[in-house]
């Protein structure tokens, strides 16, 4: 049988996994609009925990961090779901065909649950047959959807316009403050560096003056601090906060977790 797990073409992401899944990538690079069609889909950020169940359609902002996991219903049955994402060279060239006028600095919320539409319902109705027959979708009809994403999008909230079209990129913010607050996150040294509005280099030279230390080492500490206090004081088991606390894999945290405090962390 054909592996529909996860369809994807272009922009268009059709996703359907039987077990809880978390997402491979915390950092959200496009805007994702999405429509849940059965499961839950739990996003953890910094703010918390938001779960989305089926029927929510939603949009979510670029440039953020967010642990994703795909969650089948409870009575058994698959997680399903449909993404499109509106990336920046798209939104940049639709602007310049439409001749928009320049957006202003979007500040609000960074994931948008959309009250019920019954034309963005049935926008997202008319993808499903693509994902059973792949061979009949193109680029370019990939990209006529997007506009057509895009249209809805305006037409049910005007806030939608600064939302996509806002194409400033993260300032300078405080370094120590930020990264207190999302250290969880496995993403590389130059996805932070973007985050907090560096490039590289000065990301790693402001890191040094702020914590005294390299990203790396200052990232693993913090990390293992956290997990040393989840399962020694929380009485949580190794397998569950290894991915919380922004690990690739168990047997890393494990070898990591003993070489600094001398212990498994099975055995605390």
């Amino acid at each position: 049988m054909e592996d529909k797990s996860h369809i994807q073409f272009d922009n268009l992401l059709y996703s359907c996994v039987d077990k809880k899944q978390r997402a491979n990538e915390s950092f959200v690079q496009e805007h994702a609009f999405g429509y849940i069609i059965s499961g839950e889909s739990h996003f953890k950020t910094n703010e918390g925990l938001r779960v989305a169940g089926p029927g929510t359609i939603g949009l979510v902002r670029r440039n953020q961090l967010i642990k994703s996991d795909k969650v089948p219903p409870l009575g058994g049955g698959d997680f399903k779901a449909i993404n499109i994402f509106l990336d920046q060279s798209f939104l940049r060239k639709y602007s310049a065909d439409n001749k928009l006028a320049p957006a202003n600095s979007y500040n609000g919320d960074k994931i948008r649950i959309l009250p019920p539409d019954p034309f963005i319902k049935g926008y997202f109705d008319s993808l499903l047959p693509y994902f059973d027959h792949p061979n009949m979708i193109n680029s370019a009809l990939s990209e006529l959807k997007s506009k057509e994403a895009v249209e809805l999008l305006l037409r049910l909230d005007a806030t939608f316009y600064d939302f996509l079209f806002d194409f400033s990129e993260p300032y300078k913010i405080d370094l120590e403050a930020y990264m207190n607050q999302h250290y969880m996150y496995n993403v590389p040294a130059a996805r932070f560096a973007t985050l907090t509005g560096r490039s590289l280099a000065s990301f790693k030279r402001d890191f040094e003056k702020v914590f005294r230390t390299s990203p790396g080492q200052w990232l693993q500490q913090k990390r293992l601090q956290e997990a040393h206090y989840l399962i020694r004081e929380k009485g949580r088991k190794p397998s569950e906060v290894y991915l919380d606390v922004g690990f690739e894999n168990l047997s890393h945290f494990s070898y990591t977790f003993k070489k600094v405090y001398g212990v498994s962390p099975s055995l605390i």
